[in-house]
């Protein structure tokens, strides 16, 4: 099964319509993202709660790493640049965090809310390798500024 980003989006934007708590809108958007693609192992938020800390949010999977610093890993990395992480091998990125054994490859963005600041990053694991593509980062990017920045 792969995801239809166009009805995704509408069933989302319908879910959320009004809604203006972060941790729900998380919970939300990790919920219909996960179970929409089997190639989603590990679907989830984590929040930047402190200066260069990120912590676990709302996610769908096995148990994540409960804190990541911005200067490590996949996730550390989109939040220190801002910029999003396609990861075809982890084995290959250096600094990579193996919260789970099975992760072949990642895909994470940031989340900004509407004043611009990255205030988390969503990541996506998946235990097939070159799992995500650029379409899916520029769709999931355009879904999460809809639900976050607006």
């Amino acid at each position: 099964m792969r995801v239809d980003y166009s009805e995704l989006a509408k069933t989302i934007a319908a879910l959320t319509e009004g809604e203006t708590d972060e941790v729900a809108l998380m919970a939300t958007v990790t919920c219909e993202v996960h179970h929409s693609d089997d190639r989603f192992d590990w679907t989830g938020f984590y929040r930047v709660t402190a200066p260069e800390l990120l912590k676990i949010g709302p996610y769908q999977g096995g148990h994540g790493c409960l804190q990541i610093p911005f200067a490590r890993g996949v996730c550390g990395a989109a939040a220190r640049t801002g910029e999003t992480q396609l990861v075809a091998d982890v084995d290959a990125f250096d600094g990579h965090i193996a919260c789970a054994s099975s992760t072949r490859s990642e895909l994470v963005l940031p989340v900004r809310n509407a004043a611009g600041e990255v205030i988390a990053v969503f990541d996506l694991d998946s235990d097939q390798p070159d799992a995500f593509t650029q379409s899916d980062a520029d769709a999931l990017e355009t879904l999460l500024n809809d639900v976050f920045a607006r």
